[in-house]
């Protein structure tokens, strides 16, 4: 004799109706091929399926992930990330803008020309890449070498370009372009028939360092070529480090200010004279 069964009435939200019926399916739950959630629920009365906590986790392992899920989206590791992402969303322990965020790149993933963009870097295959700058005029380059790092929290195409118009560098390190894969548009790379190249154009700068900076500045190991201490009264530390843009190099030591002096090659050293000038221009003009 079959026991008694007796129906009860779920006084719930057509979302959350939504959610359990999603729930019984991914659970097998069914009938027929409907998703039906007298059948989830009977088996967790009976359970089969275990209700645990699902808001115990520390902000400390949810910023982990978090940190891991972008570190692969941006070594272009997307399905991974996506795991991550998945994890993430079924938990409630995520902030309202952690979770909108998080959404957002499961709902939008980054465009296939990513993962192309990373093939032809792993295989060292030139390409032709469309590209709009922060006034979205168009531009066309011919890349014979690239590589992605980040800047200043964000994700650069450090390239060589065939392309030098435009260029407000050095003519030594002209063909050189620090492109944002933001402003990368869909459907942007097409092949091209050329050289890869081993590496970005570089020019050696010296520069020296004073007073405290002279004991605290830290050595980038993959570009600085000399670390030494000079033997002055005051302490001073000479660097010479290769470069491969003018920009970045003087956005980085500009908050040295006076504890930083540029001593080759002459060309840069005017450069930046020039920049201390204007500063001091604008300060000075009422």
């Amino acid at each position: 004799m079959s026991p008694k069964t007796r129906s009860i009435n779920l006084s719930i939200t057509e979302q959350d109706k939504f959610q359990l019926e999603q729930l019984a399916r991914d659970m097998g739950k069914t009938w027929g091929e409907s998703p039906s959630i007298s059948q989830l629920v009977k088996a967790i009365a009976r359970r089969q399926f275990l209700i645990t906590p699902n808001n115990d986790w520390i902000p400390a392992r949810i910023k982990s992930l978090i940190t891991a899920q972008q570190l692969l989206i941006d070594t272009g590791k997307i399905e991974d990330a996506r795991i991550i992402t998945e994890l993430l969303l079924s938990r409630s322990e995520p902030t309202l803008p952690q979770r909108s965020a998080l959404q957002q790149f499961f709902n939008n993933p980054p465009h296939p020309w990513r993962l192309t963009l990373d093939q032809k870097i792993r295989s060292q295959t030139p390409f032709r890449l469309a590209y709009g700058d922060a006034f979205d005029r168009p531009f066309i380059f011919n890349i014979h070498h690239a590589q992605i790092n980040p800047i200043e929290k964000r994700l650069y195409l450090q390239c060589w370009c065939e392309e030098t118009d435009g260029s407000q560098d050095l003519p030594e390190l002209a063909h050189n372009r620090s492109l944002r894969l933001d402003r990368i548009p869909e459907a942007a790379i097409s092949p091209l028939k050329a050289k890869w190249r081993t590496d970005l154009d570089t020019i050696e700068v010296e520069f020296h360092l004073y007073n405290g900076l002279a004991f605290a500045y830290s050595s980038k190991l993959n570009d600085d070529i000399l670390n030494e201490t000079l033997a002055q009264d005051l302490p001073v530390r000479r660097i010479v480090r290769r470069i491969n843009s003018t920009f970045w190099f003087f956005r980085e030591i500009f908050p040295y200010g006076e504890d930083c002096e540029i001593i080759s090659p002459i060309e840069i050293r005017e450069q930046f004279r020039q920049k201390v000038q204007n500063l001091y221009d604008r300060y000075t003009t009422p």
